[in-house]
């Protein structure tokens, strides 16, 4: 059964579109003094209600530091973040972060790590069950249920998260580099599987990415974020029609003019970081020369 047909065979689950959340003016600077570190600087922007939005900017200007504070891990140095209106201050249900590293438990089936959130809420109910085994359809993973983390490929368990994120119904998803370190033929299988559960469920999503392509793949809106301290640099919507095909986007005029224009904005933040010495901002400028001279 191809991602398509799985998509299609089971009746759809309902749920809300997700909440709002705003950042206005937000600061976050770490320690104090001669030793302070601003990692984020007078950044503002918004995640609309039930849109999926990618954040793209060179490695190690801040993204995670926002992710940190988007879930309430952490408090702004200054400004607010506000989800429908209330300030976030602390951690919730209502926002649900998927990190790059694994985080599923090696002494639980797949079927027993979706299930944890529920069981741990006090609802194991028929209800929550059957939708347990809903998404383990969704995702693929029916006939691995049993199967515990080690007998699982990456693939299989970056979709075991996502189901085991899903299940808790949250009104913000939040996504860290999810398919980062994944071979290329699996990481192309993984963007489609969550292309199809967000054009299903369409839930408020912050994606976190430095693949140009999987951002202009997956995205509503692009924030392409500056050099460290980081702050929104510019944002680009991606008006292409869903669903979408991988395939259709690399051959899409329109996104291609999105693409170099993502790419102009990160090289010239790149090349910031590059003047200060950040071999990560070298690797990029290096990589965008080759891709320009190819082009």
């Amino acid at each position: 059964m191809n991602i398509q047909q799985m998509a299609q065979s089971s009746q759809v689950i309902s749920s809300p579109l997700g909440s709002q959340i705003s950042v206005t003016n937000v600061s976050k600077i770490y320690g104090a003094g001669d030793f302070a570190k601003e990692v984020v600087r007078d950044c503002s922007f918004t995640l609309d209600r039930g849109k999926l939005t990618v954040m793209i900017g060179p490695s190690g200007c801040g993204k995670s530091t926002l992710i940190r504070m988007l879930a309430g891990f952490e408090r702004p140095s200054s400004g607010a973040i506000t989800l429908d209106g209330k300030a976030v201050s602390r951690p919730g249900l209502d926002r649900l972060v998927v990190f790059q590293e694994s985080a599923l438990f090696p002494w639980m089936s797949t079927y027993d790590n979706i299930m944890f959130g529920p069981r741990a809420r006090g609802e194991d109910t028929p209800e929550m069950r059957a939708y347990a085994e809903e998404l383990l359809h969704k995702v693929g993973l029916d006939g691995f249920r049993k199967k515990y983390p080690a007998q699982l490929s990456g693939g299989m368990q970056r979709r075991a998260e996502l189901a085991r994120s899903m299940i808790n119904k949250p009104a913000v998803m939040i996504l860290d580099e999810p398919f980062r370190g994944l071979d290329a033929m699996t990481k192309k299988l993984m963007q489609e599987y969550y292309s199809n559960l967000y054009e299903e469920f369409r839930r408020t999503t912050f994606f976190v990415t430095t693949d140009i392509d999987e951002a202009i793949y997956l995205a509503d809106r692009i924030l392409i974020m500056t050099n460290i301290p980081t702050q929104v640099r510019a944002v680009i919507n991606v008006d292409l029609p869903r669903p979408r095909h991988v395939e259709d986007i690399t051959e899409n005029d329109d996104a291609n003019a999105i693409k170099m224009r993502a790419l102009s904005l990160l090289h010239e933040e790149a090349m910031k970081s590059f003047a200060r010495g950040s071999k990560a901002a070298a690797d990029f400028v290096d990589a965008y020369a080759k891709r320009i001279n190819k082009e």
